[in-house]
């Protein structure tokens, strides 16, 4: 049962499916107290960001002007959603140490993105990942590519985020859905289409700051009920829990299936050096130092919050069995603490909340994962008002002719359309399992953005149409697999068998990607071609050295 759950149901967590189920509670009075104050100081935030923008640099990277521990901190807040600290929570609730596996993969993105883009990023680009693939390379096709794969993965993340969102606020605040996705969707928008990347970025530090304090408090609890000893805490959990020691042993889940488990682990290690959203933030500091002060912040951030959902997720196994009000006793009169628990597995920290700090802490974190979600949604929008306005818009239709003022319009314009498709799409699939579409972003993120952008900026042989034709097979390959799967072709199609063995696609579509790009660039011969091999140089000194680098940004 457990090895199961994890691999084949662990995209659930991520995507909140739990609270298909849930119904409206009774409001959480100091839930909804500290609702309206985080509303309102991000208001104010706003308020203050939106007279400091006024040229697409100060909309798009705030003016290049965060330093590597605000931004970094920001990454955390953009990159924690509220799955991560329940979904993980509960997947460590579920299959003890195994649990873990989706945040180690999320956390080795890192060094990637460290080691092989930050640096290089904010030397080559002004605004988002597609002014660096297209340093060298033919601006429309590959503006074209970047566009088409950043909005499919930020389409995908927006339905779960907003799906997850409007569960989530019925479940603790009592609000009929539909009203709970308006509200989210609507605070987006006018984060975004008024205060731009300042006010982005400041939503995404408080919730960071709100969110590892909270998490850190959880943590100390639990600790102090077990006289701070970690080994009592964990005997107790093992006495407590149907696989008893085995929760204590890691490799299970990768032993029932390596290959979709080798699959997911390389679409999360490689995802999130591809993900929009993420790469956008290293265009808000200053210089590439900056840049990797940034990587080296969030990584400290996002690993230190890992280590206390483990912590939580043990805790919630020891703790949560001594209160039954918490369960739905089965035929028998007997608790399944796995499959009993009220609201699923992933309200697991909810709960927890609730046990060890009472009403008052259960409605801090409830406000604190309404402001996770709310700022990731809103880095979402800013990255595919970038995409709109800035790629397909002022460098494909307008050619680079379109004025600042012009940008600045269609940003706000796409901000609001972006935002009535969330609202619309959260609606549309409120009753549907959007677990899938968590890993389909990260899949699409690492088989099409990954590949092109690594490839563009490190080998002077990739040429237009190689990056062009490997981005696109990549994206296609990645998003055929997932629907040709058990997620997508059984378990929403309703048909009796899958086509594609496994779920992840990263292990088929990510080398294909490579391979593709690789292929189709050595046989091209052409005279385009010849001169973006002869242009590398020039590429190679700016991104290694950021000379040039600071004429290329608005400040």
């Amino acid at each position: 049962m457990t090895k199961r759950l994890l691999i084949a149901g662990a995209l659930s967590a991520l995507s909140l499916p739990a609270f298909a189920q849930a119904q409206p509670s009774k409001a959480n009075t100091s839930a909804i107290v500290m609702f309206l104050v985080f509303i309102a100081a991000t208001m104010v935030i706003t308020w203050w960001a939106a007279r400091r923008t006024h040229t697409t640099s100060d909309f798009y990277t705030a003016g290049g002007g965060l330093t590597g521990f605000q931004n970094g901190l920001a990454i955390a807040g953009d990159y924690l959603s509220a799955a991560s600290f329940l979904g993980i929570a509960g997947m460590v609730y579920v299959s003890g140490f195994d649990g873990m596996i989706y945040a180690i993969g999320f956390l080795f993105g890192w060094p990637v993105v460290m080691f092989l883009v930050a640096e290089r990023l904010r030397n080559l680009g002004r605004y988002n990942f597609a002014d660096v693939t297209s340093f060298r390379l033919s601006q429309t096709p590959m503006r074209i590519l970047a566009a088409s794969a950043s909005l499919l993965i930020i389409a995908l993340y927006l339905i779960a985020q907003m799906v997850g969102a409007g569960k989530l606020i019925v479940l603790l605040f009592g609000l009929d859905y539909n009203i709970a996705v308006v509200i989210v969707g609507s605070l987006m928008m006018i984060y975004v289409a008024f205060g731009g990347m300042t006010a982005t970025t400041w939503v995404q530090i408080i919730k960071a700051v709100l969110m590892l304090f909270g998490a850190t408090l959880m943590t100390i609890l639990i600790m102090a009920a077990f006289g701070w000893d970690f080994d009592h805490l964990l005997a107790e959990a093992v006495a407590v829990h149907p696989d008893g020691k085995a929760i204590l042993a890691p490799g299970a889940s990768v032993s029932s299936n390596p290959l979709n488990a080798l699959s997911l682990g390389l679409g999360l290690a490689f995802g999130t050096a591809g993900l929009p959203h993420i790469l956008m933030r290293f265009f808000t500091v200053s210089n590439a130092k900056e840049a990797r002060k940034s990587v080296i912040y969030a990584s400290g951030f996002i690993g230190y919050f890992y280590l206390l959902t483990f912590v939580i997720g043990f805790g919630a196994i020891a703790l949560l069995i001594k209160h039954p009000e918490y369960f739905i006793p089965g035929p028998d009169g007997k608790i399944d603490i796995i499959n009993g628990l009220i609201g699923g597995t992933n309200m697991v920290a909810v709960h927890l909340a609730n046990a060890v700090g009472g009403n008052l802490l259960l409605g801090f974190l409830a406000a604190v994962t309404f402001a996770t979600i709310v700022a990731v949604v809103a880095g979402l929008a800013l990255a595919g008002a970038a995409a709109i306005s800035h790629d397909l818009y002022a460098n494909v239709i307008a050619k680079g002719r379109a004025t600042e003022k012009d940008q600045m319009r269609i940003s706000r314009i796409s901000t609001v359309v972006l935002g009535v498709l969330a609202i619309l799409l959260g609606i549309i699939f409120e009753n549907q399992n959007v677990a899938f579409m968590v890993g389909l972003a990260f899949a699409i993120a690492a088989s099409a953005n990954f590949p092109v952008l690594v490839l563009s900026i490190s080998w002077r042989g990739c040429t237009t149409r190689g990056a062009t034709m490997g981005g696109f097979i990549g994206l296609v390959v990645a998003t055929a697999w997932v629907v040709l799967s058990k997620t997508v072709w059984v378990d929403v199609f309703g048909f009796a068998t899958p086509i594609a063995p496994f779920p992840n696609p990263g292990i088929i579509s990510i080398p294909l990607a490579f391979i593709s790009i690789w292929f189709f660039s050595i046989t091209d011969k052409s005279a385009r071609a010849a001169n973006e091999k002869a242009a590398f140089d020039a590429l190679t000194v700016r991104s290694q050295t950021g000379l040039g680098a600071s004429a290329a940004v608005d400040h």
